[in-house]
């Protein structure tokens, strides 16, 4: 498979900015492989609605100025309708555990949650703050206004709040006991 697909995947999939030496660190290339492979990119994304973001040494994917437009139109759109059951869902994650990384509520819910995750910090339901232990990510956090929307004054007045936490705490720890099981599974029929 070309380098400039599986970059173009991992831009699509991660939502984020990624540094140029992640990529090449992920892909096991060079980074001038890396480089350029983007060059490449850019050029077949020339005609279309996306866009390469670079700034520093971080790329995203992004859209083309001349759909501003529409996009402003779709936003509007996106933050007059009901939150749906995958905003529900992430909210309840951010709410239960009262805050979690991205890579969290993607394991929970069992998919990509970036754009979920956008929505609602554009409608002011969550924000993000830098973790403390690790900078290079975001904790989503509830905000006042959700709350308030909610009408709790503190998270611990959720429903069933005990419980619920206890439920996503272990399937949580469910999920990381099955993937070291696995892994060791994996190590042990590769050394065999």
């Amino acid at each position: 498979m070309d380098l400039d697909k599986k970059i173009e995947v991992i831009l699509f999939t991660k939502g984020e900015p990624v540094t140029i030496k992640k990529l090449a660190s992920f892909l096991d290339v060079f980074i001038e492989d890396i480089n350029e492979a983007l060059g490449v990119l850019e050029q077949k994304l020339s005609d279309r609605g996306l866009t390469l973001v670079c700034k520093d040494d971080k790329i995203t994917l992004g859209t083309k100025s001349n759909f501003s437009s529409l996009l402003e139109k779709l936003h509007k759109e996106e933050l007059n309708k009901e939150l749906s059951k995958a905003s529900v869902e992430t909210i309840s994650i951010i709410l239960y555990k009262n805050g979690a990384i991205r890579s969290e509520i993607d394991w929970i819910r069992g998919v990509n949650s970036s754009f979920i995750l956008r929505n609602l910090l554009i409608r002011g339901l969550v924000e993000k703050i830098t973790d403390p232990n690790d900078n290079r990510r975001f904790i989503y956090r509830p905000t006042f206004d959700l709350l308030s929307y909610l009408g709790i004054t503190k998270i611990e007045e959720l429903p069933n709040y005990a419980e619920i936490k206890a439920q996503i705490t272990k399937r949580q720890d469910d999920l990381i006991k099955d993937t070291n099981i696995q892994m060791n599974t994996n190590e042990t029929n590769n050394t065999n």
